[in-house]
């Protein structure tokens, strides 16, 4: 349970959520994602309350979780083809170009059961860089990430927060997000 909390973020900042295991650094993500609703205390987008204009807060967010939400036996290009579809227009074009950015355009029509740990969570991003998201949610995302893929991970992170974009996340190592502003939030 989180309590006594009280944080802003703001466009062209990055938010790094930290704590030791069992803190709740979840469970404030997926409260923020608005699959959990705050007991007490209010959630502010833009201004204004969050459940004043729920469909609008939730068009300009995307949540990255600890699974990476992806059908096995689909390839990763018809995976996000269908997960950004149901959101707005996706082409094939835009597609590869969120791949290659994250270094699995080779993979992109294997099935995504024969990908491995590290990049199954690479195409998991590709579906956050593709969202057209404000506001994006990242619960861990370095998780099974080599050195390589941890680099790119995070220059895709500073490049959207670089333009205005915001980013909450989580993750138990220090962060470099090169030339951007980054706070951080620790939990007790």
């Amino acid at each position: 349970m989180l309590r006594g909390l009280s944080f802003g973020a703001s466009e062209g900042e990055a938010l790094h959520v930290r704590g030791p295991n069992g803190t709740g650094k979840t469970t404030l993500l997926r409260t923020l994602a608005g699959f959990l609703w705050p007991e007490e205390g209010e959630l502010y987008w833009m201004g204004e309350r969050v459940e004043r204009d729920r469909d609008r807060y939730c068009a300009d967010l995307a949540y990255l979780g600890h699974e990476n939400a992806m059908k096995a036996d689909l390839t990763p290009r018809e995976n996000l083809r269908y997960m950004n579809g149901v959101r707005h227009p996706t082409s094939a074009g835009d597609i590869d170009a969120a791949l290659q950015r994250l270094a699995v355009h080779g993979q992109r029509d294997l099935p995504f059961r024969s990908l491995s740990a590290g990049q199954r969570r690479r195409v998991a991003m590709a579906r956050v860089l593709l969202a057209r998201a404000r506001l994006w949610l990242l619960d861990e995302p370095f998780t099974n990430l080599d050195v390589g893929g941890v680099r790119e991970l995070s220059s895709v992170i500073a490049d959207h927060v670089r333009i205005g974009g915001i980013a909450i996340l989580t993750a138990h190592a220090d962060l470099d997000l090169p030339g951007v502003a980054l706070r951080r939030l620790e939990l007790t």
